[in-house]
């Protein structure tokens, strides 16, 4: 055996044999690596249970091993051969369109779906009554059968039975929707589910030119293992022009899987901030431990054991202690899925089998095993440094003096590291990265505003109070508990406010200045030859209203300069241009709601090659320039334009924007229809209904959609994900509490002898209250007010540059933030050092 495996043998079983003492001491530190390493694995756990649920239930999601889609028109009879040709075919259409009650009075926004006698290839339609989905479909006495979403019949104030008019079709309500299979791969859907047959939505006038349909084609193969391997390869190559969009049951949701991706990364963020919080726990609680083991390593020392084993023997007990950690927090995240299932199988698929995911576990635990190492490393590294006579004669370590530079070294690679994988597993790597900068920045700047109260603390003016003139100076003196609760605190705090001021801004726009601005209504599928009637019915009803008419037509992106999209790298913020239709218009002039921002706008009479003026913002994102072509598959027609110029849009105003607009000349001769927005802010609620049904009943199939429902409804589901965010964040919070706590009882040893040598001078236990209370509540408005500036700070970050949102700050989350942290700082302060205001003086003053 050689000499370093002898001194490395000699470590561990010293380290295991002092470890038989208990792990007094370190109850924090497991807590603080158990939390955020079951954060970490409990969120990226859940994650990919969802993910793998879509995956291996894709046929069912999907209904089909693939689907086909075509907007705006159907199947030609040669597509629609190939697509028969591929094996069984299921037809579908949906759309939006308004649901009206057969008097008149009443009507609501519906999504329909139509679909035929296969529906659906895979899985099974569940409805209440439980009849066949044909029988419940079928025409009988002049009306044909509808199934509706329970929320349908809520809003409408309908029951089983009921008529209801689509457009010039009559239905008859027979069922309300229990599962509907494929409802995840369709979409978010703004309005509740309205199914009935092809031959109703036939019969109801509804398909019109230039309507905004889905056609939708789903196919059973009989080979699926191979067939759908290339498929979407093989029916481009065959139908060039198409313009379908392809979708495998491997693939069955995208956007929700890309969602459920990015909000888990996110999450895994804030379980990091959470686990790096710990990190300070950590830091701390092998600080005091190794004061409290200061004779130990005396002896140690005095008895010839080398540095080396002396480090070894600490870092093996840390090690050993931070794996115990990390399995407690392994087994949460291994169960998290389990009881996240009960909650979410009404609205996500998720597996409810036992399911272990070692990808997310491993990754939890590399990131607690990281953050503990890098925390420990430094205060091992004094603890090598201090001769053994020091250890005699001191109280506890000198920490003003950095360890030697090897130590430096790892705690410098072993941070870089944790930044590094952070960065590495991320959805969005600029996201991460800017996290990882505000982290650290953080750190210095809390370590910052620690000096600088100590500073501050030591040349302030003497005060009378003798409470407070001793505050004071626990606040400034050698060993003060000032950089242990300001980094306890600071971090959690902040990123606490971060997310309320987003919520809280998020949530002022949606309701305040968005809703003020936006128009009342959007009306949406209206036919040219219905254009001028139509403004006569809206003139009636709001003759001051502003009433602003686009043409419209649907459009896919397939090219850019000759470049299959399918085959480019496209950063986040730019692939939901890509992804489906888009909405796309022609016109002489530039919209008055946006600004050209580079390039020139085209002639009023222009004729010449078909340009195009593209977004500002996502053209960049997409990596597009002046002069770049654009490729755009419309009505089954591959069209290809030039970018002419980019125009800033400000979306949040909710006007008619477009991402893409054309030369009127592209589409000289194209059926289309027409969108256009009504806008009134002196409109009531009474008159707003009375548009509503006005141009419904005169108008059955143009599409009114008003905005307040719309926000109303987006204003909900900020709600539920700010919830969740921050039960999330409050992880970070949790562990800020329980360093906070640990860094207290890691002084209370100091706290003690200054109690009793001044109870002993005469002071009494109130006087003592009073300056504990002082000296916490300095530090906590201390800490305040650092987090109330990083948080504002991050969140006009979030909110305005990357939400392209106007963001404002809160003053209720400032005065939230200082109650917080003075109940914090002082409540966890007076606890923990209550036990020592009656310590008993004669044992304490042996020991001095």
């Amino acid at each position: 055996m050689t000499l370093g495996s002898a001194r490395l043998s000699l470590a561990f079983r010293l380290a295991l044999r002092e470890l038989r003492g208990g792990l007094k001491g370190f109850y924090i530190f497991l807590a603080c690596i158990a939390l955020g390493t079951g954060a970490i694995a409990s969120v990226n756990s859940v994650s990919h249970s969802i993910t793998d649920a879509i995956s291996t239930q894709g046929q069912t999601l999907l209904a089909g091993d693939v689907r086909f889609e075509i907007n705006n028109r159907e199947a030609t009879s040669d597509e629609l051969s190939y697509l028969r040709g591929l094996g069984a075919v299921s037809t579908s259409t949906g759309l939006r369109s308004m649901a009206r009650l057969p008097d008149g009075s009443d009507q609501a926004l519906v999504e329909v779906k139509a679909v035929d006698h296969a529906y659906p290839l895979y899985g099974t339609f569940e409805a209440e009554p439980n009849e066949p989905l044909g029988n419940l479909l079928a025409a009988r006495d002049g009306s044909y059968g509808a199934v509706v979403a329970p929320l349908l019949l809520e809003r409408m104030k309908l029951a089983i039975g009921s008529q209801l008019l689509l457009g010039n079709v009559k239905l008859r309500i027979t069922g309300t929707i229990k599962n509907e299979p494929d409802a995840i791969s369709e979409g978010f859907g703004f309005a509740p589910r309205l199914l009935t047959s092809n031959e109703a939505l036939a019969a109801s006038g509804l398909i019109q030119t230039g309507s905004l349909v889905e056609h939708v084609y789903k196919i059973r193969m009989d080979d699926p293992s191979s067939g759908i391997k290339d498929i979407a390869d093989r029916s481009n190559k065959a139908f060039p022009s198409a313009g379908w969009s392809i979708r495998t049951s491997d693939k069955a949701a995208p956007s929700l899987a890309d969602n459920i991706t990015r909000f888990s990364q996110f999450l895994t963020l804030v379980g990091l901030t959470a686990l790096i919080v710990g990190g300070v726990g950590v830091a701390n609680a092998v600080r005091a431990f190794l004061d409290s083991k200061r004779t130990t390593i005396a002896t140690f020392k005095c008895l010839g054991a080398p540095a080396f084993v002396v480090v070894m023997i600490y870092l093996i007990q840390i090690a050993l202690i931070a794996l115990a950690g990390i399995v407690a927090g392994l087994v949460l995240g291994a169960i998290a899925p389990i009881f996240a299932a009960q909650f979410m199988a009404r609205f996500l698929p998720v597996s409810t089998d036992p399911t272990i995911y070692p990808g997310a576990l491993s990754l939890a635990a590399l990131f607690g095993l990281l953050t503990t190492f890098a925390f420990a490393i430094l205060p091992l590294g004094h603890a090598r440094e201090v001769p053994a006579t020091a250890l005699f004669r001191e109280q506890g370590f000198e920490t003003r003096k950095l360890p030697s530079w090897p130590y430096i070294v790892a705690a410098g690679l072993l941070m870089s590291a944790l930044a590094g994988l952070a960065i590495a597993t991320a959805y969005d790597r600029f996201i991460a990265i800017v996290f990882v900068a505000a982290i650290a920045i953080a750190f210095v700047v809390l370590r910052g505003v620690a000096a600088l109260v100590s500073w501050l603390a030591k040349r302030s003016p003497r005060v009378r109070s003798p409470a407070l003139r001793l505050a004071i100076g626990n606040i400034h003196r050698p060993g003060s508990l000032t950089a242990s609760v300001v980094l306890s605190l600071g971090l959690g705090l902040a990123l606490l406010v971060t997310l309320t001021l987003i919520d809280g801004n998020m949530r002022r726009e949606l309701t305040g200045h968005m809703a003020e601005q936006a128009p009342n209504f959007f009306f949406v599928d209206i036919q040219g030859s219905e254009l001028d009637g139509f403004r006569t019915v809206v003139r009636q009803q709001v003759p001051d209203g502003k009433l602003v008419e686009v043409p419209m037509l649907r459009g896919r992106i397939v090219a850019f300069n000759g470049e299959d999209v399918t085959k480019r790298k496209v950063p986040p913020a730019g692939q939901w241009v890509l992804r489906g239709d888009r909405g796309i218009t022609y016109a002489e002039t530039p919209p008055e709601n946006a600004a050209i921002t580079e390039g020139k706008w085209w002639d009023k009479e222009y004729i010449g090659e078909p340009l195009v003026s593209f977004s500002d913002e996502e053209g960049k994102a997409l990596g597009l320039k002046l002069g770049d072509s654009v490729t755009v598959n419309v009505l089954g027609r591959n069209i290809t334009a030039r970018i002419a110029n980019f125009r800033k849009i400000e979306w949040q105003s909710l006007s008619i924007n477009f991402v893409m607009i054309f030369t009127p000349n592209t589409f000289k001769g194209a059926p289309h229809a027409w969108l256009a927005t009504l806008t009134d802010p002196a409109a009531t609620s009474q008159q707003e209904a009375s548009i509503l049904r006005s141009v419904t009943n005169a108008y059955p199939t143009i599409t009114s959609v008003r905005v307040k429902d719309a926000l109303d409804m987006l204003n909900t589901l900020v709600g539920q994900l700010a919830t969740a965010i921050r039960a999330a964040a409050s992880i970070a919070l949790i562990a800020s509490v329980l360093v906070l706590a640990g860094a207290l009882a890691a002084g209370n040893r100091a706290r003690t002898h200054d109690a009793v040598v001044l109870k002993t001078l005469g002071a009494t236990r109130a006087m003592l209250i009073r300056a504990f209370s002082y000296e916490y509540l300095i530090l906590g408005v201390a800490t305040a007010i650092f987090a109330l500036l990083a948080g504002s700070v991050a969140a006009w970050y979030v909110v305005s540059r990357i939400m392209h949102l106007p963001s404002a700050f809160l003053p209720d989350v400032a005065i939230s933030t200082i109650l917080i942290a003075l109940v914090l700082t002082v409540g966890i302060g007076l606890m923990g050092t209550w036990r020592i205001l009656g310590q008993k003086a004669a044992p304490v003053l042996r020991e001095l």
